[in-house]
């Protein structure tokens, strides 16, 4: 091809598309945004050269298949990787990574437990178990009562990143007119 041997045009291509794959682990942040498209994605596409070209340039090296046969050996064996790689892979971390985040309110109504006893008008801190670990979080009694270390607390309210909790008790909860804790 192009007056190379074909041993070499696969090595160059595994050469220049492993390279480029090292360089879109770097700048995958930026290109994410760029390429929106789930079957053309870089990371896709870039897999599916360098196991093209890696298993060509062994069956070039190693067997003596026609180019024809190499070609489509080879670019079978790279969508089946690619294939694997897409479905077991790159979507499961994709989903991973967006259900690390959480906002303040989604913390609203969570059980938490007291870890820096709520002195009386003053602050304190609680540990709320998530699914990805566990947060901690400044916090203060709602009702301006010392709450000690160990119990366990409902978040009533997040205001300023900080806790406004109630003492929990699982078989007594009251409810106002607008939905708040008495």
């Amino acid at each position: 091809m192009f007056g190379y041997p074909m041993e070499t045009v696969y090595l160059w291509t595994l050469i220049v598309s492993g390279s480029l794959t090292l360089i879109y682990l770097v700048l995958s942040d930026v290109l994410d945004g760029m390429f929106d498209l789930p079957f053309l994605s870089p990371q896709l596409i870039l897999s599916f050269l360098t196991v093209f070209s890696a298993s060509g340039f062994l069956f070039e090296k190693y067997t003596e298949f026609s180019v024809v046969l190499i070609n489509l050996v080879s670019a079978g064996i790279g969508l089946i990787i690619v294939t694997i790689l897409h479905f077991f892979v790159f979507i499961p971390l994709k989903s991973a990574e967006t259900s690390l985040n959480y906002s303040e309110s989604d913390l609203e109504g969570r059980i938490a437990k007291v870890i820096v006893t709520l002195p009386k008008d003053g602050f304190g801190e609680i540990l709320i178990e998530n699914k990805s670990g566990v947060i901690s979080k400044p916090a203060q009694s709602i009702q301006n009562e010392e709450i000690p270390s160990g119990a366990e607390v409902v978040i009533v309210k997040m205001k300023n990143g900080v806790a406004k909790v109630s003492t929990y008790d699982p078989y007594n909860l009251q409810f106002n007119y607008k939905g708040e804790f008495q």
